[in-house]
């Protein structure tokens, strides 16, 4: 089991910038990869970024040159960087774990960005 805690969201502007965290605890070890997913309202989550063990990142489209992933120095933290924020942001970002192809299906409170015109 793997617990997930999300920090760092907020009411910004539309251009101005936030820095999701996430602290994984519990069975880590045989995480393979990290992710952030978000939901905005009347949607589906979706999976914006992922960065692997070996430290390759990929993003959907949509994010790409605006937000950056990255864990830090504790094998348990993963990051998200996000810059030139938009109304369309706006969602609920939650991270999650995979073990070998499978992404956890137990998920924390999630964080919420506001992002205003």
């Amino acid at each position: 089991q793997v617990q997930l805690v999300e920090s760092g969201g907020g009411l910004v502007q539309a251009g101005g910038s936030l820095r999701l965290s996430c602290a994984a605890s519990g069975s880590i070890f045989r995480i393979n990869a990290m992710g952030w997913y978000r939901q905005a309202p009347g949607k589906q989550r979706e999976l914006v970024a992922v960065i692997t063990s070996g430290s390759s990142t990929n993003y959907i489209d949509s994010v790409k040159g605006r937000f950056t992933i990255s864990r830090g120095n504790a094998k348990n933290m993963v990051y998200l960087q996000m810059n030139s924020l938009r109304p369309e942001d706006t969602a609920v970002y939650y991270c999650n774990a995979r073990y070998g192809s499978e992404w956890i299906t137990t998920w924390g409170q999630g964080t919420q960005v506001t992002v205003s015109s």
